[in-house]
């Protein structure tokens, strides 16, 4: 059994503040350890279910956090940018049979901790075919698009709360409860990563009961921007369609032409920064 495990740091037991996620500062380095401590205990409770072969994918931001050596030696690290599925690179691989996503977040404009969705400084909301989704829903749909489900997930109580329709028979694993967007009471990392472990094998042992998610195509993304001048700079790209002041839409094949084109979007972004 091959399984994928996606880490994020946002949902990471004791992190709370950008700073935190933000390369280039203390804080960072300290959270950078707790979430390859999470990679790790997912990667002890996928063996202790059984898998014979483990991929990690570095999910957050610069997509090369967790040092490689820290790493159980066990599992395979998918690391850097850019690729093509981003944070759920890895799940085409053959013989993925699960994926488990560890230290992920509540969507943008949620109640969750450091709650966002791709890109905080361009996205307040993202649709796909008429439905809101976080990051999450975005790749656990492209998950599903290869036939893989999402068997475990772990966050605080705003991602678990945003998700269980979306996966209802996936095993969460809540680390932290929020009480703003950067506040919260957090499990130890010790405990945390205790329940991360039980979690995975215990979402493995019930995989059969699990079903990928599943979104039909043609994909119609509606973005809505944070600003008027993010959607005038996305629309230099003449697929695109201004559909309100801060709003744009376009349409994909497949989930997967959608992800591509919304990561790509997100970098765009960077020029107005």
């Amino acid at each position: 059994m091959k399984v994928l495990i996606s880490t994020d740091i946002e949902g990471v037991a004791g992190v709370f503040h950008h700073e935190q996620a933000r390369a280039g500062n203390p804080e960072y380095e300290r959270a950078r350890l707790l979430m390859t401590y999470e990679a790790n205990a997912a990667i002890a409770g996928a063996f202790d279910a059984g898998a014979t072969e483990v991929l990690v994918n570095d999910s957050h931001g610069s997509f090369r956090n967790m040092p490689p050596d820290l790493l159980d030696p066990r599992a395979q690290a998918v690391l850097g940018k850019p690729r093509y599925l981003s944070m759920m690179a890895g799940v085409d691989e053959p013989g993925v049979a699960a994926v488990c996503m560890v230290g992920y977040h509540s969507r943008a404009q949620g109640r969750g901790i450091l709650a966002h969705t791709i890109n905080s400084f361009a996205f307040a909301r993202v649709e796909f075919n008429g439905q809101e989704l976080g990051e999450a829903g975005i790749y656990g749909a492209l998950a599903g698009e290869f036939g893989v489900p999402v068997v475990m997930a772990s966050g605080d109580d705003v991602f678990i709360a945003e998700h269980q329709p979306l996966f209802p028979h996936t095993t969460f694993v809540q680390t932290k409860r929020a009480t703003g967007q950067t506040s919260g009471i957090s499990l130890s990392p010790t405990q945390s990563c205790s329940a991360i472990r039980a979690g995975v094998a215990r979402g493995l042992a019930q995989r059969a009961k699990a079903r990928p998610l599943v979104l039909g195509g043609p994909i119609t993304v509606c973005l809505h921007t944070t600003t008027p001048a993010i959607a005038d700079l996305f629309c230099q790209w003449p697929t695109l369609e201004r559909t309100g002041g801060a709003q744009v839409s376009f349409e994909a094949p497949t989930v997967e032409a959608a992800v591509r084109m919304v990561n790509s979007l997100s970098a765009m972004s960077s020029m107005l920064r």
